[in-house]
């Protein structure tokens, strides 16, 4: 992948917002930024990242992508009150992968694993 100023720049503000944002986030603050980056251009720049290995992109948490910069191994956790997404530690279920092809015979390429429920954040405002 060739350098790309424009791809820096998108790059960084995706580790800036670690809420796991949608290119719709993104924009708004590339936007706020005055970088002159259009939608079309965001949405390209992602998925080559993705494609790369760079970033992860995280489809069927909602009707939108989201984009995380940390490719590490890890759960995601998303609230069901404000949407947000959170990063949740491998560590809280080692060895599932090495324990689901043992019991089933199937081999894992890889995984998305969600865990809804209500962060503290929230639960604080109620």
């Amino acid at each position: 992948m060739n350098y790309s100023k424009q791809r820096d720049i998108i790059l960084e503000t995706l580790k800036e917002n670690v809420v796991h944002p949608t290119a719709e986030y993104l924009y708004g603050i590339l936007k706020e930024k005055e970088t002159g980056i259009s939608l079309a251009t965001l949405y390209r720049n992602l998925n080559q990242l993705a494609d790369k290995g760079i970033i992860k992109k995280i489809d069927g948490l909602e009707t939108s992508s989201h984009f995380d910069h940390n490719t590490h191994e890890h759960y995601h956790f998303i609230c069901d009150e404000c949407r947000k997404v959170f990063d949740v530690p491998v560590e809280v279920a080692p060895n599932l992968v090495q324990r689901t092809e043992q019991e089933t015979g199937f081999t894992v390429k890889g995984y998305d694993i969600a865990i809804h429920g209500i962060c503290n954040e929230c639960k604080k405002g109620k």
